[in-house]
């Protein structure tokens, strides 16, 4: 019998960290305030094609303006390092999707001792050409 995953269920198979985990989930819900939340206070958000966006309420400010219809899904979690500090940093490779296209990312999280994200770099990840056709 063939079971189908939900993106949800695949998400708790791909993703081994819960603070990474409640960023894809709440991001994906809309509910902003909770992905905001697991940042630390001065907490950097370095979205594609834009400066550093630092602390809780200018990332929640930049989601609930940025963010409307913009799903992530996680496909695959490199292996995570510990930094100095007892940071974490993981990598995450999967999808974003928009009403209006999909295409390739990754995401660079670090995370302190707490376990809040201190940083995520948010890569979108195409050839020139599948940019080019966004672009039409």
């Amino acid at each position: 019998m063939n079971t189908v995953k939900s993106k949800e269920s695949i998400l708790t198979e791909v993703i081994n960290e819960p603070t990474i985990q409640q960023y894809f989930q709440s991001l994906n819900a809309g509910d902003y305030q909770k992905t905001a939340s697991l940042f630390t206070e001065s907490g950097v958000m370095n979205p594609p094609f834009e400066s550093g966006i630092i602390g809780r309420d200018a990332i929640l400010n930049y989601l609930n303006k940025e963010a409307i219809d913009i799903k992530a899904y996680p496909e695959f979690e490199g292996e995570s390092e510990t930094l100095e500090d007892k940071q974490r940093q993981t990598l995450v490779m999967g999808k974003v999707e928009t009403p209006w296209f999909a295409i390739n990312a990754s995401w660079q999280f670090i995370l302190d001792e707490n376990l809040q994200i201190l940083n995520v770099k948010i890569k979108l990840l195409a050839s020139m050409q599948e940019l080019f056709t966004l672009k039409q």
